[in-house]
């Protein structure tokens, strides 16, 4: 591990600690050259299911790829990293769950859909503009007023 400050490929572990859920091992390291410390995290890398696009494509899951989603669905609302996060684990457990290699992303969209639902409406509403791919102002209105009555998606 390459030290953040300095470059210097060589650390010590000060401290590891088990991260969220068990899912994550979280170390406390110190450069051997500068002494700073700083944090890593380490996650085991399952082989995840292929992701079915809509046009038939196939691509590995990607978490990362979903906590991008999410927070530019969230950006500029009181939602914390740390809310993000715990929706993306949330999604990625229900992915894994999956019994098939493979997974559409229409599967995937319709969870983040129900937990931006529940977390924030002007979030849900930003995601929804973009998945469902609002073509005009009045497919638009629909998803308000639908979410306005409360009714699920």
């Amino acid at each position: 591990m390459r030290c953040p400050f300095c470059g210097f490929p060589e650390d010590k572990v000060v401290d590891s600690r088990a991260g969220r859920e068990a899912r994550e091992i979280r170390r406390r390291r110190e450069c051997l050259r500068c002494a700073r410390r700083f944090t890593t995290y380490e996650r085991i890398e399952a082989v995840g299911p292929l992701v079915v696009k809509k046009d038939g494509s196939r691509v590995p899951f990607d978490r990362r790829k979903l906590l991008t989603g999410l927070a530019r669905a969230c950006e500029k609302r009181p939602i914390s990293r740390a809310t993000l996060e715990a929706v993306a684990d949330r999604i990625e457990q229900t992915v894994q769950d999956q019994a098939d290699a493979e997974v559409s992303s229409t599967f995937i969209g319709e969870r983040v859909m129900e937990a931006l639902q529940e977390l924030d409406p002007v979030a849900y509403v930003r995601f929804a503009s973009v998945y469902r791919e609002f073509k005009d102002v009045n497919a638009f209105m629909e998803e308000i007023k639908t979410l306005i009555k409360g009714e699920p998606r």
